[in-house]
């Protein structure tokens, strides 16, 4: 079982091993252009999709909450020692846009719910059992201007490359909040900071970028309306636990010539 921390030295090792039959992935992310590689050689792929749902759903609310009460410049006035009011605003009765209603855009959508929200989740082809109101990708226009937040957390497809640029932002209402903990990619990076830079979008919480670790350079760590997470809104223990599972059943699988759990085919 691979994990981040390993890197492409794993790889390198892999792709170099003629006798590899599977791998599987402690992530769910599997777009990066070595796994096409692996599987066109014959090595089978599976992941643990759904094992960090619930810590990432609860990482975008802590973001969303935190955005909306202005936490962030409440913790510079605590550090400067200084007595300063920031204007906050509810979350109760604000709109939230989900891109992407996998296990864990479903999960923010359960629990956006549940702060009062209205939801309205977006995926390529709506099935009709999701928690949620839920339109095509292709409204993606139309739902824009209709919601105080974005959370995006739909993978890295070549749909979703580049789906939000600037003038999906410009379409966003002014101060409006964006969460990404889906893929760096999905986002014009650049086009962000400019939007929060002029004062259009209120804030963003970001979990995921284009380059990571995030440039030194990056004018979004300067910002002081956006919030920076290393790619950690998943890696809690009972996620890891998940996986683990998820794993164990896949290697029974295995042995036995069963299906594969989470396989990419």
């Amino acid at each position: 079982m691979w994990t981040e921390e390993r890197g492409p030295s794993f790889f390198k090792v892999l792709l170099q091993a003629p006798k590899a039959k599977w791998l599987h992935m402690l992530a769910a992310g599997v777009d990066h252009p070595v796994f096409d590689e692996l599987r066109s050689r014959g090595i089978r792929l599976t992941h643990s999709a759904g094992s960090s749902a619930v810590p990432i759903a609860h990482t975008v609310i802590m973001h969303v909450v935190a955005l909306c009460r202005s936490a962030r410049a409440f913790a510079v006035a605590q550090s400067a020692h200084e007595w300063a009011e920031s204007d906050v605003v509810d979350v109760e009765g604000r709109t939230m846009g989900i891109i992407g209603l996998g296990s864990i855009g479903a999960e923010v959508a359960r629990l956006a719910q549940h702060f009062g929200m209205r939801v309205i989740g977006m995926r390529r082809t709506p099935r009709g059992d999701e928690p949620c109101e839920t339109w095509p990708t292709s409204r993606l226009h139309e739902m824009l201007p209709l919601i105080d937040v974005l959370v995006l957390t739909a993978p890295l497809t070549p749909d979703t490359m580049g789906m939000i640029g600037s003038h999906e932002l410009s379409l966003l209402p002014t101060g409006a909040h964006v969460v990404n903990v889906g893929r760096g990619q999905v986002m014009d990076e650049a086009a962000l900071a400019a939007a929060l830079s002029s004062g259009h979008l209120g804030g963003a919480a970001l979990d995921v970028f284009v380059v990571e670790p995030l440039p030194v350079e990056s004018p979004l760590w300067d910002l002081p309306n956006v919030t920076i997470t290393p790619h950690s809104s998943g890696g809690t223990p009972l996620a890891t636990a998940r996986a683990a599972e998820i794993f164990a059943d896949n290697l029974g699988r295995y042995t036995r010539g069963e299906p594969l759990r989470n396989e990419v085919l």
